[in-house]
């Protein structure tokens, strides 16, 4: 078994913030289901041939970590790109509200 655990900077304040751009961020760097996402609470539990892992958001940081066995293992550096991608994508500030034109 192989340890993984990638951290990233956040200033979101809640996983309900970040919940739908996890999701969508991992669902377009695993299209096709290889990646199976059940969120429990405000954890997101991972699993995929091989792999179990889990996403929490701790103070100031998304946090995943992974235990990673055949075939997954043989794979490390190309998931650790893939889910450290999608919580870089998740964790981007979101945009301020453009700001309504003045009228005089």
């Amino acid at each position: 078994m192989t340890d993984l655990m990638i951290e990233v900077t956040t200033g979101a304040a809640s996983m309900a913030e970040l919940r739908p751009r996890i999701d969508a961020a991992l669902q377009k760097e695993f299209p096709g289901g290889m990646l199976q996402r059940k969120w429990d609470g405000d954890v997101l539990q991972l699993s995929g041939p091989g792999a179990k892992g889990s996403i929490v958001l701790e103070p100031g940081r998304l946090v995943g970590r992974a235990a990673l066995g055949p075939p997954a293992s043989l794979m490390r550096g190309v998931i650790e790109q893939k889910i450290g991608s999608a919580l870089r994508v998740a964790a981007e500030p979101l945009a301020a509200p453009a700001a309504a034109p003045i009228s005089e």
